[in-house]
């Protein structure tokens, strides 16, 4: 059998896992990277019969975010060649890959971090991890990103999941941060369209951009100055990159950096894509403009939607809706996340986790909620609200919501002190 090795990444301590990786494919085995605290079912990946590629390669985790994790493999040619692939467009736009320096805040277990390091080292350009804690302190992020010998010396590049976006634009030390980059990738999750605007009015550089774990990370970019321009969506394909909508309207990817296989549930590996080469994402999406050269825009996910009174109701959009309309009021709610339940009447109806900004929410907090979405169409609107103060994404910024799901269900069978409307 083809050797395999757990990597544990410890969020605080990145440099180490990458350190520890190089050491471990220099042994020409598949690594599996795997998140602080995460227990795998080892024998899943040690079955017997298995029949693994050559590698050297990484097995890397999904993000979760709809029915449950999958493993991916990737021979490092995949890597290469998205790296490979992401730094001929930084040349399109004026950009010297080589001559840049790559800031790094997301988890390194996850392609989103794996990524602007292999980049990195691919380039040969510099790098540097950010922490978890640092880049939720601004004030504390621009002292110590002002200490890097490459600080204004070189272009500066970095990779962010719209969480970590929303938070660097509400502190000043942050915007100022962020307005020192020359470039800087979102991708992920949805881009909001408040967050977006108020990039564009502090003229930050942002390339919105679409990529998955099957890919190898991002397979489009949106160029910063079509973003300042008001362009919307995540920008064209890459080289090497096609795209095309399949028959159920979602987003199907060809190129030569797709996972050679994945592992199911029952731990058998599974081809990725499908007889011609075409990898058939979960994503709603429309291409503009011409086939060889569309611009991506993504619509919602295929598995997140529900069936509510005979419509088809897409939870994500109605989320950013929702968190922007409160804004406006001036509500002070931090995250909100719909997710399906069963109904009778309806086949299935919303639910509403919330989370205030403090745990002492407004006393008028939810009379404002339902009067925001009392004008919503029925199975839009949620059936009731459920405080929730744990209420998160996922290191990669990605809502888990079979976790919230489960989360929601044990709250509903034990009678808890939640508190529903």
């Amino acid at each position: 059998m083809v050797g395999l090795r757990d990597l544990h990444c410890d969020p605080a301590q990145p440099g180490q896992a990458a350190a520890a990786l190089e050491l471990a494919l220099a042994d020409q085995v598949w690594v599996r990277l795997i998140g602080s605290g995460v227990q795998p079912e080892r024998q899943v990946l040690d079955a017997d019969g298995l029949d693994w590629p050559p590698g050297p390669g990484l097995v890397l985790s999904t993000g979760g975010s709809s029915g449950g994790r999958q493993l991916c493999l990737h021979p490092l040619s995949n890597l290469d060649r998205s790296a490979r692939a992401c730094g001929s467009w930084l040349k399109t736009i004026g950009l010297d890959p080589a001559s840049t320096l790559v800031w790094n805040p997301l988890p390194f277990q996850h392609v989103s971090g794996l990524m602007p390091w292999w980049r990195a080292r691919q380039w040969g350009a510099d790098h540097a991890w950010i922490s978890p804690a640092l880049i939720k302190q601004p004030a504390q992020l621009l002292k110590h990103s002002r200490c890097h010998p490459g600080w204004q010396q070189r272009p500066m590049v970095l990779s962010l999941v719209p969480t970590q976006l929303r938070r660097l634009l509400a502190e000043p030390c942050g915007r100022a941060w962020l307005c020192e980059m020359a470039l800087i990738w979102v991708g992920g999750a949805a881009l909001p369209d408040e967050l977006a605007d108020q990039s564009r009015d502090l003229g930050i550089r942002l390339a919105p951009c679409y990529g998955a774990t099957e890919t190898a990370a991002m397979v489009t970019a949106q160029a910063p100055l079509d973003f300042l321009a008001g362009m919307g969506g995540c920008g064209r394909p890459l080289d090497g990159v096609r795209l095309r909508v399949n028959q159920q309207g979602a987003l199907a990817v060809h190129c030569n950096r797709l996972a050679v296989a994945r592992l199911d549930d029952a731990g058998v590996l599974c081809a990725l894509s499908d007889g011609d080469g075409w990898w058939h994402s979960a994503d709603l999406a429309e291409l503009e403009g011409s086939s060889t050269d569309p611009q991506l825009h993504l619509l919602g996910r295929i598995d997140h939607a529900i069936q509510s009174g005979g419509v088809t109701v897409f939870p994500s959009q109605l989320e950013q809706r929702l968190l922007m309309e409160a804004r406006k009021q001036g509500l002070p709610l931090d995250a909100v996340l719909l997710l399906g339940v069963v109904n009778r009447e309806w086949g299935q109806r919303l639910v509403a986790l919330v989370r205030w900004s403090s745990v002492d929410e407004p006393s008028d907090g939810w009379d404002r909620l339902h009067r925001l979405v009392s004008d919503w169409p029925a199975p839009e609107r949620p059936l009731y609200w459920v405080q929730c103060q744990e209420l998160q994404c996922s290191a990669a910024g990605k809502w888990e919501r079979p976790r919230w799901q489960n989360w929601l269900t044990a709250q509903q069978s034990a009678q808890s002190s939640a508190q529903l409307f």
